[in-house]
C-alpha cells in the first residue's frame, strides 16, 4: 500500500511540475509577444521613419465627413491633428484629388494645416486635379508636387443664381414669396436678381476673391497677373509660375517629406 500511495504522489507531483512548466511557457510567451508589439509600437517614434498621407478626394465642404464625390474640412481636419500630435509620425503628405468648394471649408482646413506645420513638414501631392479651393489649402503646405497634366489653378470665386422664371411661366407656375426683407429670396431659382442684388453679389465675390487671391501670394511666389483671371492651369505651367514646385507623383512627395523631416 506504501509502493502505491508513493507513486500515486509522484504521479501528482510530475503533473503539477508539468502544469507550471505549461503556465511559464505561456507566460514567457506572452511575455515575448508583448516585447515585439512595444518594440514595434515604439520604435517610429524613435527612428521618425512614418509619414502619414491624408486623402482630399472630392469636392471640398464644411462637415465630417468622406465619399461619394464630397470631403469634409472637419474630417481632414482630424486627421492633420492627430498626425501632429503622434510622435510616430515625422512629415505628413496631402494627397489632393479635388476641384475646390468652399472657401469657408477651405478657411477650415488652414487652421488645422498650420498647426501641424507648426510641429512638422506638411507636403502637397497633387493628383488630376487641384483647384480653387483644393489649391489654396495646397498653399498652405511646405512644397507641393504635381504630373505636368494635373490640373490646377482655378483661383476665383464663383456664385451662381438658376433663373427658372421664365420656364415657369412658359408652364403656367407661380410661386408666392413671403419674406422679411427684400433680398431675403435672392438666391431663388423662381425669379432674376434685381440691379441691386447683382451689384451686391458681385460685391461679396469681389471681396472673397480678393482675400483668396492675397493669401495665395503671401505663401506663394506667383504673380498675381498669372491667376487673377481664375483660369485653370497645366501642372508643367504651374511650376514655372510659381503655383507648385516639382514633378513627381505621390512616392516623389513622401521622399520629400522625409527630407524636409530630416533637415
Amino acid at each position: 500500500m506504501n509502493f502505491l500511495r508513493e507513486e500515486l504522489e509522484r504521479v501528482q507531483k510530475r503533473r503539477r511540475q508539468k502544469k507550471w512548466l505549461l503556465a511559464a511557457g505561456v507566460m514567457l510567451f506572452i511575455a515575448i509577444v508583448s516585447a515585439v508589439i512595444i518594440a514595434f509600437v515604439l520604435m517610429p517614434a524613435v527612428a521618425g521613419e512614418e509619414v502619414a498621407v491624408i486623402r482630399v478626394e472630392g469636392e471640398l465642404l464644411t462637415g465630417d465627413f468622406s465619399g461619394g464625390g464630397y470631403v469634409g474640412s472637419e474630417a481632414i481636419g482630424r486627421d492633420l491633428r492627430e498626425a501632429a500630435d503622434d510622435p510616430s509620425v515625422e512629415a505628413v503628405v496631402l494627397r489632393i484629388n479635388s476641384p475646390g468648394g468652399s472657401p469657408a471649408a477651405a478657411q477650415e482646413v488652414i487652421r488645422d494645416l498650420e498647426y501641424t506645420r507648426a510641429k512638422k513638414p506638411v507636403v502637397t501631392s497633387m493628383g488630376e486635379m487641384a483647384a480653387s479651393a483644393a489649391y489654396l489649402i495646397a498653399a498652405h503646405t511646405d512644397r507641393i508636387y504635381l504630373s505636368p497634366d494635373t490640373v490646377t489653378g482655378s483661383i476665383g470665386v464663383i456664385w451662381l443664381f438658376p433663373d427658372e422664371s421664365k420656364w415657369m411661366e412658359e408652364e403656367g407656375r407661380q410661386v408666392e414669396v413671403v419674406k422679411s426683407g427684400e433680398q431675403k429670396d435672392m438666391t431663388s431659382p423662381f425669379r432674376p436678381l434685381t440691379d441691386e442684388e447683382r451689384a451686391y453679389a458681385q460685391q461679396m465675390v469681389d471681396e472673397s476673391f480678393e482675400t483668396f487671391i492675397a493669401d495665395i501670394m503671401k505663401e506663394r511666389p506667383v504673380k498675381r497677373a498669372d491667376v487673377e483671371t481664375a483660369r485653370v492651369i497645366r501642372g508643367e505651367e504651374a511650376i514655372s509660375i510659381g503655383l507648385a514646385d516639382e514633378e513627381g507623383n505621390l512616392f516623389d512627395a513622401i521622399d520629400g517629406a522625409k527630407t524636409l523631416a530630416a533637415a
